[in-house]
């Protein structure tokens, strides 16, 4: 039996009010229809005794008080899903806006996913090759993994996400195995073109499933954006058996559309007006990264987010950190200074980077090239600042080495071109080639035997040109 309750006890922004609904749960959709008999699509989001509070999707102008229908679907949000959904593109709530109509539903699934048993887990192996090299050496990201990109207002990330995307592949398959979900929140227009245009010139849209949620779209959409993109990527990992890499831009507005939600709901807030639920809230979608036990396929996620004042105590990155699995730190100073990607690389790790490297995954020698470049960089820190208080010619023969090394890492190795897709055979030879310009005594986290291999001092170039052009 269908129930219709007519009227609205009361309206607050996008929010209604409705009194002596009976047999409603959480979340659970609703149709609305309007006294004209246009009709509009709502979610419960809060339960008080008999009272429903509605968030209506297309927002609430032009709702009456007292002719208002509302009646309960009985479910809560559903996605339709097929294979045909790579090479579309969709809003934040899952619909179709690339003028190539429906989707024609092999299936429909729950957008708020359903939890998956730690015992059926399977640990993350085996890396995702990006191109970039600062990333694939040195963090790298590893297949079933969850590694947030931390940025700040008016840096290169999107520019990095859009690289990630056309790049990004897996080393022990053909490609037809492996595709990506791209979610993009609360941005502008011209940004929304910009992802657009860079995966349909570079070729790669085929393969890549886009939902699109823009800055003037309701804010409901915002927090749907990211849910839809991850059932989508879960249908196709564990469903179709492929690998999938889940892009997010940008998790600080959809926290922004969090804490606006919260405060319209008149809940107490926490940490800086965020609700008090928002560590849960990005853990509900963090954790529906991974592997399972019975599926070859895999879904690992890079959410990308940017810092409010280069802050990294703030609450979003600062939760985001608790549930993830290492960051990517992108630094202003190096973005200023022409780098890119800006990539800060001391304080970014990778926590499971050390099982999906290595003999059999990349090279026998990635995880010493990436523990000495970490070492040695750390100590380009200390020469900098040595220098900066005695000067540049006071140092001793050792320290300008490092210096020197310092300026070849940062303009060679981190540096690198939009259009570069380093394998990770160059990635590797290049970091041997900086290393061979310090004295083989500071290279105190290599094994002898790799030093033996791979240390050619004699074989360094004279100048950074020689090594840009070999």
């Amino acid at each position: 039996m269908i129930i219709e309750y007519v009227g609205v006890k009361e309206i607050n922004g996008s929010l209604i009010a409705i009194d002596g609904i009976q047999n409603a749960s959480f979340e659970e959709m609703v149709t609305i229809r309007l006294e004209g008999g246009a009709e509009r699509t709502g979610r419960i989001v809060q339960m008080e005794g008999e009272r429903a509070i509605i968030q209506v999707f297309e927002g609430t102008h032009g709702i009456a008080l007292d002719n208002t229908r509302t009646r309960l679907q009985g479910h809560p949000m559903e996605m339709p899903l097929s294979p045909e959904l790579l090479g579309r593109i969709f809003d934040g709530a899952g619909r179709p806006v690339d003028g190539l109509g429906d989707i024609f539903p092999v299936t429909q699934r729950d957008i708020n996913g359903t939890a998956i048993n730690p015992v059926s887990r399977v640990y993350p192996r085996n890396y995702i090759a990006t191109g970039i090299s600062s990333i694939d050496c040195m963090m790298t990201l590893i297949r079933g993994q969850k590694l947030p990109i931390f940025s700040g207002s008016g840096m290169k990330h999107n520019e990095l996400a859009a690289q990630i995307v056309r790049q990004a592949k897996i080393a022990d398959d053909d490609g037809t195995e492996f595709a990506i979900v791209f979610a993009a929140m609360g941005v502008t227009n011209d940004v929304a073109d910009f992802f657009r245009r860079s995966f349909e010139e570079s070729g790669v849209l085929g393969r890549v499933a886009m939902f699109l949620n823009l800055s003037n779209d309701p804010i409901i959409e915002r927090i749907l954006t990211p849910r839809c993109a991850l059932t989508a990527a879960e249908y196709l990992a564990f469903d179709l058996n492929m690998h999938i890499l889940v892009v997010m831009t940008d998790m600080t507005s959809y926290a922004e559309a969090c804490r606006e939600f919260s405060s319209s709901k008149g809940e107490i807030p926490g940490r800086k007006g965020y609700p008090g639920y928002l560590y849960s809230d990005l853990a509900s979608l963090y954790e529906r990264a991974g592997m399972i036990k019975g599926s070859r396929g895999s879904v690992t996620q890079i959410p990308i987010l940017t810092m409010p004042n280069d802050d990294i105590t703030h609450p979003v990155p600062d939760l985001t950190g608790y549930i993830t699995e290492g960051q990517i730190v992108l630094d202003r100073s190096l973005d200023n200074s022409g780098i890119y990607p800006p990539v800060s690389v001391l304080p970014s790790l990778s926590r499971l980077m050390k099982d999906g490297i290595g003999e059999g995954f990349t090279r026998a020698d990635h995880a010493a090239v990436s523990n000495q470049l970490f070492a040695c960089y750390a100590r380009v820190q200390d020469a900098r600042s040595l220098a900066s208080v005695i000067g540049e010619e006071e140092l001793s023969p050792n320290d300008k080495k490092l210096l020197e090394f310092g300026r070849l890492f940062d303009h060679l190795y981190i540096n690198q071109s939009q259009s570069d897709n380093r394998t990770i055979d160059q990635t590797l030879d290049l970091g041997w080639k900086l290393l061979s310009s310090l004295p083989r005594e500071e290279l105190d986290r290599v094994d002898d035997k790799i030093l033996d291999q791979f240390y050619h001092p004699e074989e360094l170039p004279h100048s950074v040109e020689e090594i840009k052009a070999d």
